[in-house]
Protein backbone atom coordinates (compact mmCIF):
# COMPACT_ATOMS: atom_id res chain seq x y z
CA UNK A 1 0.00 0.00 0.00
CA UNK A 2 1.21 3.43 -0.70
CA UNK A 3 3.12 4.90 2.61
CA UNK A 4 2.15 8.11 0.98
CA UNK A 5 -1.29 7.83 0.75
CA UNK A 6 -1.44 6.39 4.30
CA UNK A 7 -0.41 9.82 5.78
CA UNK A 8 -1.73 12.50 3.74
CA UNK A 9 -5.37 14.09 5.02
CA UNK A 10 -8.68 12.64 3.15
CA UNK A 11 -9.30 13.18 0.02
CA UNK A 12 -5.83 13.64 -1.00
CA UNK A 13 -6.43 11.12 -4.11
CA UNK A 14 -8.95 13.96 -5.56
CA UNK A 15 -6.61 16.55 -5.57
CA UNK A 16 -4.68 17.37 -8.34
CA UNK A 17 -5.14 13.81 -9.88
CA UNK A 18 -1.72 13.00 -11.97
CA UNK A 19 -0.12 15.81 -11.08
CA UNK A 20 0.16 15.22 -7.39
CA UNK A 21 3.34 13.86 -6.88
CA UNK A 22 4.87 15.88 -9.84
CA UNK A 23 4.19 18.96 -7.58
CA UNK A 24 5.22 17.40 -4.43
CA UNK A 25 8.91 16.49 -5.94
CA UNK A 26 8.84 20.71 -7.32
CA UNK A 27 8.07 21.72 -3.92
CA UNK A 28 10.73 19.55 -2.49
CA UNK A 29 13.57 20.57 -5.35
CA UNK A 30 12.92 24.26 -4.66
CA UNK A 31 13.34 24.00 -1.20
CA UNK A 32 16.36 22.14 -0.95
CA UNK A 33 18.36 24.77 -3.44
CA UNK A 34 16.73 27.93 -1.72
CA UNK A 35 18.50 25.89 1.25
CA UNK A 36 21.75 24.51 -0.24
CA UNK A 37 22.82 27.99 -2.49
CA UNK A 38 23.87 30.02 0.30
CA UNK A 39 26.44 27.37 1.28
CA UNK A 40 27.59 26.84 -2.64
CA UNK A 41 27.96 30.48 -2.87
CA UNK A 42 30.15 30.18 -0.05
CA UNK A 43 31.90 26.83 -1.45
CA UNK A 44 32.41 28.93 -4.56
CA UNK A 45 34.28 31.65 -3.33
CA UNK A 46 36.47 29.38 -1.01
CA UNK A 47 37.77 27.49 -4.42
CA UNK A 48 38.45 29.98 -6.65
CA UNK A 49 35.35 29.12 -8.98
CA UNK A 50 33.99 32.45 -9.50
CA UNK A 51 33.37 34.43 -13.07
CA UNK A 52 35.45 37.32 -13.34
CA UNK A 53 33.86 40.48 -15.77
CA UNK A 54 37.01 41.31 -16.69
CA UNK A 55 38.17 37.95 -18.60
CA UNK A 56 36.52 39.27 -21.66
CA UNK A 57 34.20 41.79 -23.34
CA UNK A 58 31.23 39.16 -23.38
CA UNK A 59 30.57 39.45 -19.81
CA UNK A 60 27.43 41.94 -19.09
CA UNK A 61 27.77 41.64 -15.07
CA UNK A 62 30.31 44.04 -13.25
CA UNK A 63 31.24 42.20 -10.32
CA UNK A 64 33.08 38.89 -9.51
CA UNK A 65 30.22 36.52 -9.02
CA UNK A 66 30.68 32.42 -7.97
CA UNK A 67 29.79 29.66 -10.03
CA UNK A 68 29.14 26.11 -9.27
CA UNK A 69 24.82 26.94 -8.69
CA UNK A 70 24.78 23.72 -10.92
CA UNK A 71 25.99 21.91 -7.23
CA UNK A 72 22.82 22.96 -5.43
CA UNK A 73 20.23 22.95 -8.86
CA UNK A 74 21.48 18.97 -8.93
CA UNK A 75 20.95 18.76 -5.08
CA UNK A 76 17.51 19.73 -5.58
CA UNK A 77 16.82 17.81 -8.30
CA UNK A 78 18.28 14.38 -6.96
CA UNK A 79 17.06 14.17 -3.67
CA UNK A 80 13.79 15.44 -4.49
CA UNK A 81 13.55 12.03 -6.73
CA UNK A 82 14.85 10.03 -4.45
CA UNK A 83 12.54 11.01 -1.68
CA UNK A 84 9.47 11.14 -3.69
CA UNK A 85 9.40 8.71 -5.78
CA UNK A 86 9.81 5.38 -3.87
CA UNK A 87 6.60 6.91 -2.09
CA UNK A 88 4.96 7.53 -5.49
CA UNK A 89 5.81 4.51 -7.56
CA UNK A 90 6.84 1.98 -4.88
CA UNK A 91 7.06 -0.89 -7.60
CA UNK A 92 10.21 -0.67 -9.44
CA UNK A 93 10.66 3.22 -8.83
CA UNK A 94 14.09 3.62 -10.17
CA UNK A 95 13.75 2.09 -13.61
CA UNK A 96 17.69 1.70 -16.00
CA UNK A 97 17.16 4.80 -17.62
CA UNK A 98 16.47 6.73 -14.95
CA UNK A 99 19.12 5.45 -13.06
CA UNK A 100 21.64 6.25 -16.09
CA UNK A 101 20.20 10.17 -15.92
CA UNK A 102 20.93 10.36 -12.37
CA UNK A 103 24.32 9.11 -12.81
CA UNK A 104 25.07 10.95 -16.07
CA UNK A 105 23.77 14.53 -14.00
CA UNK A 106 26.16 14.11 -11.07
CA UNK A 107 29.16 13.49 -13.63
CA UNK A 108 28.03 16.58 -15.71
CA UNK A 109 28.07 18.35 -12.91
CA UNK A 110 31.52 17.07 -11.44
CA UNK A 111 33.03 17.69 -14.95
CA UNK A 112 31.26 21.22 -14.99
CA UNK A 113 32.72 21.93 -11.77
CA UNK A 114 35.79 21.37 -13.13
CA UNK A 115 35.45 23.16 -16.01
CA UNK A 116 34.79 26.27 -13.90
CA UNK A 117 37.99 25.84 -12.64
CA UNK A 118 40.09 25.45 -15.40
CA UNK A 119 38.50 26.13 -18.38
CA UNK A 120 38.13 23.04 -20.52
CA UNK A 121 38.55 22.85 -24.58
CA UNK A 122 35.40 22.58 -27.13
CA UNK A 123 37.00 19.55 -27.83
CA UNK A 124 37.27 17.95 -24.40
CA UNK A 125 33.23 19.10 -23.20
CA UNK A 126 31.97 17.35 -26.93
CA UNK A 127 34.55 13.84 -25.76
CA UNK A 128 32.37 13.92 -22.37
CA UNK A 129 28.88 15.09 -23.75
CA UNK A 130 28.95 12.54 -26.41
CA UNK A 131 30.53 9.53 -24.37
CA UNK A 132 27.68 10.17 -21.86
CA UNK A 133 24.98 10.33 -24.93
CA UNK A 134 26.18 7.48 -26.15
CA UNK A 135 26.15 5.20 -22.63
CA UNK A 136 23.08 6.29 -21.43
CA UNK A 137 21.26 4.87 -24.57
CA UNK A 138 22.32 1.27 -23.06
CA UNK A 139 20.61 1.85 -19.88
CA UNK A 140 16.81 1.15 -20.93
CA UNK A 141 13.85 -1.91 -20.14
CA UNK A 142 10.69 -1.79 -21.29
CA UNK A 143 9.44 0.84 -19.14
CA UNK A 144 11.55 3.48 -20.53
CA UNK A 145 14.96 4.54 -22.76
CA UNK A 146 16.83 7.47 -23.92
CA UNK A 147 16.95 6.35 -27.30
CA UNK A 148 15.62 8.54 -30.92
CA UNK A 149 14.75 4.91 -32.42
CA UNK A 150 12.98 6.26 -35.49
CA UNK A 151 9.41 7.99 -37.14
CA UNK A 152 6.26 6.39 -38.21
CA UNK A 153 5.68 7.80 -41.86
CA UNK A 154 2.25 7.08 -43.55
CA UNK A 155 1.18 4.77 -41.19
CA UNK A 156 4.48 2.61 -40.84
CA UNK A 157 7.26 2.52 -38.48
CA UNK A 158 10.43 3.29 -39.43
CA UNK A 159 13.34 2.44 -37.33
CA UNK A 160 17.15 4.06 -37.03
CA UNK A 161 18.37 0.91 -35.89
CA UNK A 162 22.20 1.65 -34.89
CA UNK A 163 21.77 5.08 -36.32
CA UNK A 164 19.70 6.16 -33.71
CA UNK A 165 22.94 6.09 -31.04
CA UNK A 166 24.87 8.86 -33.01
CA UNK A 167 21.60 10.77 -33.57
CA UNK A 168 20.48 10.88 -30.05
CA UNK A 169 23.82 11.35 -29.36
CA UNK A 170 24.26 14.47 -31.34
CA UNK A 171 21.03 15.47 -30.01
CA UNK A 172 21.42 15.39 -26.41
CA UNK A 173 24.77 17.45 -27.10
CA UNK A 174 22.80 20.31 -28.70
CA UNK A 175 20.45 20.85 -26.64
CA UNK A 176 23.35 20.30 -23.69
CA UNK A 177 25.69 23.33 -25.32
CA UNK A 178 22.72 25.43 -26.69
CA UNK A 179 21.37 25.18 -22.68
CA UNK A 180 25.28 26.98 -21.90
CA UNK A 181 25.65 29.14 -24.38
CA UNK A 182 22.19 31.20 -23.58
CA UNK A 183 23.65 31.53 -19.52
CA UNK A 184 24.94 34.47 -20.91
CA UNK A 185 22.77 36.73 -18.44
CA UNK A 186 21.03 36.71 -14.88
CA UNK A 187 18.68 34.34 -14.82
CA UNK A 188 17.84 33.67 -18.07
CA UNK A 189 18.91 29.88 -18.50
CA UNK A 190 17.42 29.39 -15.27
CA UNK A 191 13.84 31.22 -16.24
CA UNK A 192 14.24 28.79 -19.50
CA UNK A 193 14.97 25.46 -17.83
CA UNK A 194 11.85 26.34 -15.45
CA UNK A 195 9.18 27.34 -18.70
CA UNK A 196 11.28 23.88 -20.45
CA UNK A 197 10.65 21.60 -17.75
CA UNK A 198 7.11 22.49 -16.75
CA UNK A 199 6.06 21.92 -20.42
CA UNK A 200 7.30 18.58 -20.47
CA UNK A 201 6.11 17.79 -17.01
CA UNK A 202 2.30 18.24 -18.06
CA UNK A 203 2.85 16.32 -21.43
CA UNK A 204 4.34 13.68 -19.61
CA UNK A 205 1.39 13.67 -16.92
CA UNK A 206 -1.00 14.00 -19.91
CA UNK A 207 0.81 10.98 -21.79
CA UNK A 208 1.53 8.72 -18.96
CA UNK A 209 4.66 8.75 -18.34
CA UNK A 210 4.62 9.53 -14.41
CA UNK A 211 8.01 9.25 -14.33
CA UNK A 212 9.12 11.53 -16.55
CA UNK A 213 6.73 13.84 -14.99
CA UNK A 214 7.72 13.84 -11.68
CA UNK A 215 11.50 14.30 -12.93
CA UNK A 216 10.81 16.83 -14.62
CA UNK A 217 8.81 18.80 -12.39
CA UNK A 218 11.64 18.41 -10.15
CA UNK A 219 14.17 20.23 -12.39
CA UNK A 220 11.15 23.10 -12.93
CA UNK A 221 10.91 23.56 -8.84
CA UNK A 222 15.11 23.27 -8.60
CA UNK A 223 15.49 25.90 -11.74
CA UNK A 224 12.88 27.69 -9.97
CA UNK A 225 14.28 27.62 -6.67
CA UNK A 226 17.65 28.68 -7.90
CA UNK A 227 16.08 31.79 -9.76
CA UNK A 228 15.89 33.32 -6.42
CA UNK A 229 19.85 33.83 -6.19
CA UNK A 230 20.09 33.92 -9.81
CA UNK A 231 18.17 36.42 -10.92
CA UNK A 232 19.42 40.25 -12.00
CA UNK A 233 21.46 41.02 -9.97
CA UNK A 234 22.65 37.47 -9.31
CA UNK A 235 24.64 36.70 -6.59
CA UNK A 236 25.49 33.24 -8.37
CA UNK A 237 25.71 31.41 -11.85
CA UNK A 238 24.79 28.04 -12.50
CA UNK A 239 27.95 27.41 -14.39
CA UNK A 240 28.82 24.97 -17.02
CA UNK A 241 27.75 22.21 -14.76
CA UNK A 242 24.56 23.33 -13.85
CA UNK A 243 23.80 24.77 -17.79
CA UNK A 244 25.19 21.32 -19.29
CA UNK A 245 23.51 19.00 -16.91
CA UNK A 246 19.90 20.70 -17.22
CA UNK A 247 20.43 20.69 -21.10
CA UNK A 248 21.07 17.18 -21.02
CA UNK A 249 18.03 16.36 -18.30
CA UNK A 250 15.91 18.03 -20.08
CA UNK A 251 16.86 16.69 -23.59
CA UNK A 252 16.49 13.26 -22.47
CA UNK A 253 13.15 13.48 -20.75
CA UNK A 254 11.89 15.01 -23.90
CA UNK A 255 13.22 11.65 -25.79
CA UNK A 256 11.57 9.44 -23.03
CA UNK A 257 8.65 11.67 -23.03
CA UNK A 258 7.68 11.70 -26.90
CA UNK A 259 7.55 7.65 -26.68
CA UNK A 260 3.70 8.06 -25.70
CA UNK A 261 2.80 11.38 -28.01
CA UNK A 262 1.55 11.46 -31.58
CA UNK A 263 4.69 11.52 -34.02
CA UNK A 264 4.00 14.58 -35.88
CA UNK A 265 3.53 16.23 -32.36
CA UNK A 266 7.17 14.13 -31.09
CA UNK A 267 9.30 15.53 -33.82
CA UNK A 268 7.56 19.67 -32.76
CA UNK A 269 7.89 18.94 -29.40
CA UNK A 270 11.55 19.39 -28.88
CA UNK A 271 11.70 22.34 -31.61
CA UNK A 272 9.08 24.41 -29.42
CA UNK A 273 10.33 23.57 -25.83
CA UNK A 274 13.68 24.65 -26.57
CA UNK A 275 13.04 27.28 -28.93
CA UNK A 276 14.55 30.15 -27.39
CA UNK A 277 18.30 28.08 -26.90
CA UNK A 278 17.99 26.10 -30.61
CA UNK A 279 16.96 29.53 -32.26
CA UNK A 280 19.95 31.39 -30.23
CA UNK A 281 22.42 28.79 -31.10
CA UNK A 282 21.03 28.90 -35.15
CA UNK A 283 21.47 32.87 -35.38
CA UNK A 284 24.67 32.60 -33.42
CA UNK A 285 26.34 29.95 -35.71
CA UNK A 286 24.84 31.86 -38.86
CA UNK A 287 26.17 35.07 -37.99
CA UNK A 288 29.72 33.70 -37.55
CA UNK A 289 29.75 31.64 -40.47
CA UNK A 290 28.78 34.89 -42.55
CA UNK A 291 31.87 36.44 -40.77
CA UNK A 292 34.16 33.61 -40.99
CA UNK A 293 34.70 33.72 -37.44
CA UNK A 294 35.26 30.30 -35.66
CA UNK A 295 32.13 28.46 -34.32
CA UNK A 296 33.71 28.17 -31.06
CA UNK A 297 35.13 31.60 -30.39
CA UNK A 298 32.76 33.55 -27.84
CA UNK A 299 31.70 36.66 -28.97
CA UNK A 300 28.62 38.99 -28.31
CA UNK A 301 26.16 37.78 -31.05
CA UNK A 302 23.61 36.15 -28.59
CA UNK A 303 20.13 36.80 -28.61
CA UNK A 304 20.29 38.17 -25.66
CA UNK A 305 23.08 40.71 -26.10
CA UNK A 306 21.29 41.76 -29.35
CA UNK A 307 18.36 42.93 -27.15
CA UNK A 308 20.75 44.24 -24.34
CA UNK A 309 22.18 46.52 -27.36
CA UNK A 310 18.95 47.64 -28.66
CA UNK A 311 18.85 49.04 -24.89
CA UNK A 312 16.90 46.86 -23.00
CA UNK A 313 18.11 46.04 -19.06
CA UNK A 314 18.97 42.78 -18.43
CA UNK A 315 15.86 42.16 -16.57
CA UNK A 316 13.88 43.37 -19.99
CA UNK A 317 15.69 40.66 -21.78
CA UNK A 318 15.30 37.82 -19.84
CA UNK A 319 11.37 38.73 -19.39
CA UNK A 320 11.20 39.17 -23.44
CA UNK A 321 12.70 35.85 -23.67
CA UNK A 322 10.63 34.23 -20.88
CA UNK A 323 7.64 35.34 -22.72
CA UNK A 324 8.57 33.94 -26.41
CA UNK A 325 9.28 30.48 -24.68
CA UNK A 326 5.64 30.73 -22.74
CA UNK A 327 4.46 31.53 -26.07
CA UNK A 328 6.17 28.48 -27.79
CA UNK A 329 5.17 26.28 -24.81
CA UNK A 330 1.52 27.11 -25.13
CA UNK A 331 1.80 26.16 -28.55
CA UNK A 332 3.17 22.41 -27.86
CA UNK A 333 0.18 22.04 -25.09
CA UNK A 334 -2.21 22.56 -27.71
CA UNK A 335 -0.80 20.43 -29.52
CA UNK A 336 -0.18 17.70 -27.25
CA UNK A 337 -4.31 17.91 -26.32
CA UNK A 338 -5.59 18.40 -29.76
CA UNK A 339 -3.10 15.54 -31.91
CA UNK A 340 -0.77 13.77 -28.29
Amino acid sequence: MNLLAEIMPRGWENFLPGFRFPLLTAAVSCLIVLLVTPWVIKLAHKFGAVDDPTRDERRVHSKITPRWGGIGIFAGILFAVLLVLPFAYPTKPFPPYLIGLLVAGIVLVIAGALDDLYQYSAKIQLAYMVILGIGIQFAFDPIGRIQVQGFSWGGQWVAFGWVGIPLTAIYLFVVSKTMDTIDGIDGLASGIATIAATTLGIIATLSGQPRVALVAMAIAGASLGFLRYNYHPAKIFMGTGGAQTLGFLLAALSIVGAMKTAAAVALIVPLLVFGIPIFDAFFVVTRRLLSRTPLTQPDKRHVHHTLLGQGFTQRQTVWILYLVAIALSGVVLFLVRTWG
